[in-house]
């Protein structure tokens, strides 16, 4: 028999979530440590421990509800989630779906505990990571990076948005500068939409991700002279926005030479003083280089740089590289893969391997413990948009996949081999 998970609890759940921070588009405004964050925390999780969970909040910020099968400290532990936190003007479904998915999938497996008679052989851990979507205070995975150890502690509080104010202050603020620890896990499971248009161009359901890019994100900065934009002559203007309007295109041009192969973008500039009758004397540009080949992330690291010095050149200003966040192209635990075709089979759907471009926390954390990030189908592909929506027979069938998954490993005791059986 499939374990599946209860489509009305699911549903209330996904519906209420998405009040916190909802436009009037239909989409969802909800950055990390803002009021609305903090309030879709407050209830999700206020819901989770008046069922019984444990809830831990460690110093970055993520919040672990925790589920134990019995007091002994080896006993093997699932943890699967995602984040809460939206980009400012993003949809209801990417991040939060995997949250309220996992609550859903790990309800099913207690629902079905509790009516055999029989505890599962594992614990279980729902998480939702701090700053994944990196919007508001970069860099983005900052919460599941620090769990991981690949951030520091104080490095990521101190981390500022526009106005000056950091991580830390707004955990404060809105309650969630914890001081527990966070709890150890075993294996990690990330259900996401797809945010592509691959499964649903081939009528397929599931798509586990088999591996995910190198990501290479730089922040620099055009420094050059303010000027009133009326009397100042062309010839004697150094304007810092021109100089990074040249570094755009030409970053723009590092992955049209590689035609496909390579990723690139500018997509936030801040412009000092940012007044229409003057010529800026700053422009920071958030750049971002991804591949999935790290010699040729490499490669287009030196070009560049080089576009950098040239840009700043060709106007008469200079440059400042102020920060590189480096990202490891690499794989989820193949077995975890293999599961979730299995799982999937199962139920009838149809999968396809698939690679993540986009980051996600299950990146940082698949480098301490077998990971995976599993999509389902995205209505045109659409992500980080108000209009992105995925239907609701693909919202279940992932929950379902999920469900089975974390069934699978806790009746053979968290052991992923054993899960496989032959087939491991």
């Amino acid at each position: 028999m499939t374990l599946t998970v209860d489509p009305d609890l699911f549903s209330s759940f996904m519906e209420k979530i998405s009040d916190f921070g909802a436009t009037s588009d239909g989409g969802l405004n909800r950055e990390a440590g803002t009021t609305d964050h903090g309030l879709a925390r407050d209830w999700f999780f206020g819901q989770l421990h008046d069922r019984g969970y444990q809830i831990r909040i460690d110093e970055i910020g993520n919040v672990f509800a925790v589920l134990e099968a019995n007091a002994r400290e080896d006993t093997p532990v699932i943890m699967v989630g995602s984040h809460l936190d939206s980009q400012p003007f993003g949809g209801r479904f990417d991040g939060a779906y995997g949250v309220i998915a996992a609550f859903a999938a790990v309800e099913a497996l207690r629902a079905e505990a509790e009516a055999s008679g029989a505890p599962p052989a594992c614990s279980f851990v729902i998480v939702d990571w701090m700053n994944e979507e990196g919007a508001r205070f970069q860099p983005s995975l900052l919460g599941s990076s620090v769990y991981c150890g690949e951030l520091g502690l104080n490095y990521a509080l101190t981390r500022c948005d526009g106005a000056g104010l950091t991580v830390g202050d707004e955990l404060e603020r809105t309650g969630y500068r914890g001081k527990d620890a966070a709890p150890r896990a075993d294996i990690y499971i990330e259900l996401h939409v797809e945010g592509n248009d691959e499964l649903e161009k081939t009528n397929l359901q599931i798509g586990p991700f088999a591996r995910y890019w190198g990501a290479l994100k730089i922040r620099a900065a055009m420094h050059g002279e303010t000027a009133h934009t009326g009397p100042t002559l062309m010839r004697d203007r150094r304007d810092a926005t021109l100089a990074a309007a040249h570094a755009i295109v030409g970053t723009r041009e590092i992955s049209d030479r590689r035609d496909g192969a390579l990723y690139s973008s500018c997509g936030r500039l801040v412009i000092q003083p940012n007044s229409p009758n003057m010529v800026a004397d700053l422009a920071t540009m958030f750049l971002e280089l991804r591949s999935p080949d790290p010699d040729d992330l490499h490669a287009a690291e030196v070009e560049l740089m080089e576009v950098l010095r040239e840009s700043a050149a060709k106007v008469g200003v200079t440059h400042e590289v102020i920060s590189i966040d480096r990202r490891e192209a690499g794989a989820f635990d193949p077995r975890l893969v293999a599961l979730c075709e299995r799982q999937a089979e199962a139920l009838g759907l149809g999968t396809m391997q698939l690679e993540t471009i986009g980051g996600h926390d299950a990146v940082p954390v698949s480098r301490k413990m077998p990971g995976i990030v599993i999509a389902i189908p995205s209505v045109g592909g659409v992500i980080h948009h108000p209009t992105e929506y995925s239907k609701p027979e693909d919202l279940m069938n992932g929950a379902n996949v999920l469900a089975g998954m974390i069934h699978a490993i806790a009746q053979a005791g968290g052991d992923l081999d054993r899960t496989l059986g032959d087939n491991a």
